[in-house]
């Protein structure tokens, strides 16, 4: 074992950690004052419940190496043989049980971020039973198909350094299924709610950056050089598309906007966590300035067209950024940069780019259809949606009984 290795690891299994509380912010100062803590307390939950579920079954569905199959199996469940020595086959120097942990705080977020799509209208027990079915039957057999020994989008070639097509299309996808069959917030169209914190989203946009060195630099699973460039191309990435989008709304609206540069900012590291590993500085800043006017098309072009309310752009961000990251991928890869990779289309490999397009699709597919699935049986057990008074009195008081904030006489 490195204890370099060792120590990097167990840092960046901190910093995806505080991307959870950090989504919490960046979600909870958009939506309305009365909804602030209901998002709080969704992330904080998810934090606590998928660390518990992962322990116990997730992460031997994941990437227990049965050869194949739907699942990796449960012969880690409980961690059962995930000791202090490394298991090669996924990182050989570093303790099983930090790569383990690594890769729960990815369990943790990627459910976390479908909160965006149902915001301010989902009760609180429909919320907490449709996230640990959705990490079962989704986030686990994806993870082991792309991550796992014997998992078949692996076995196919496709190219997921930290996480594009694993987190941000399978809960993209899943956010945009939720918004469409939970319905639309009540009065949208007389009261369209804006962020009613927009420092909290900044904050939460920052701790978000943060977090996100090492949720791709620790990717790396080593303290070495490829750490280190997937450490750079993610900053470039999200800094040219948080420029990019702020350009985009000047020549569109005449003036650039704060929500606007952090929504680029994340939309260009949603895009860039797949290509991390496998691209240069160069095509980084490409990957990022584009995923600003994909993500920012789909926010205010295509989604007031449809009509449809994800309240909070998880798939517009998520879905459509990491769908561009992922193709990316098969453009911009290099073995210059990653040997254990391959070649792109732009470096004479068209075949990646074949087999990018085809993890994409069936990772869209199996997601939307498995959520539908998901969700219509926590509506028939418990109900989803809570009542119309309980929606106009917001979720803090109805769900939790708690305000954000308190006025003092």
């Amino acid at each position: 074992m490195n204890a370099g290795d060792t120590a990097w690891i167990m840092i960046s299994s901190a910093l995806v950690m505080l991307m959870t509380p950090g989504l919490a912010f960046f979600y909870g100062g958009m939506v309305r004052r009365k909804n602030m803590l209901s998002v709080l307390m969704q992330c904080f939950i998810i934090l606590c419940v998928m660390s518990v579920q992962w322990v116990l079954f997730g992460y031997s569905l994941s990437f227990y190496p049965n050869g194949g199959g739907f699942w990796g199996g449960l012969g880690w469940a409980g961690l059962r043989g995930v000791g202090l020595e490394p298991y090669t086959d996924y990182a050989a120097t570093i303790p099983h049980q930090a790569f383990m942990i690594f890769q729960a705080m990815f369990a943790v977020i990627t459910p976390a971020l479908i909160i965006g799509a149902f915001a301010e209208r989902i009760k609180f027990s429909a919320f907490l039973l449709f996230s640990l079915l959705w990490a079962t039957f989704v986030y686990d057999p994806v993870c082991h198909w792309v991550w796992g020994i014997g998992g078949f989008l692996r076995n196919m070639g496709a190219l997921d350094f930290a996480g594009g097509t694993v987190v941000h299309i399978n809960a993209g996808i899943a956010a945009l299924v939720t918004a469409l069959v939970i319905g639309k917030r009540k009065n949208l169209k007389q009261h369209v709610p804006a962020p009613h914190n927009l420092p909290f989203v900044v904050l939460g946009t920052g701790l978000l950056w943060f977090g996100w060195f090492g949720f791709n630099a620790g990717s790396a699973l080593a303290a070495n050089g490829l750490a280190v460039n997937a450490f750079v191309v993610t900053h470039i990435a999200a800094a040219a598309a948080g420029l990019s989008w702020a350009l985009i709304e000047w020549a569109r609206n005449g003036k650039p906007t704060i929500f606007g540069t952090v929504s680029g900012a994340v939309a260009g590291l949603v895009a860039i966590t797949p290509a991390s590993g496998f691209v240069s500085v160069v095509p980084a800043i490409i990957i990022g300035a584009l995923a600003s006017v994909f993500c920012f098309s789909a926010v205010a072009l295509i989604k007031p067209k449809l009509g449809y309310d994800d309240s909070l752009d998880a798939f517009g961000v998520h879905c459509v950024g990491g769908i561009w990251g992922a193709l990316a991928t098969g453009l911009f890869a290099s073995k210059a940069v990653n040997p254990a990779g391959n070649d792109g289309l732009f470096f004479g490999n068209p075949g990646l780019f074949v087999i990018q397009a085809k993890a994409v699709l069936i990772t869209l597919a199996y997601s939307f259809i498995a959520t539908l699935a998901i969700y219509k049986v926590v509506d028939i057990v418990l109900g989803v949606r809570v009542n119309e008074k309980e929606e106009l009195v917001g979720l803090d008081l109805s769900q939790h009984h708690e305000r954000a904030y308190t006025i003092l006489e």
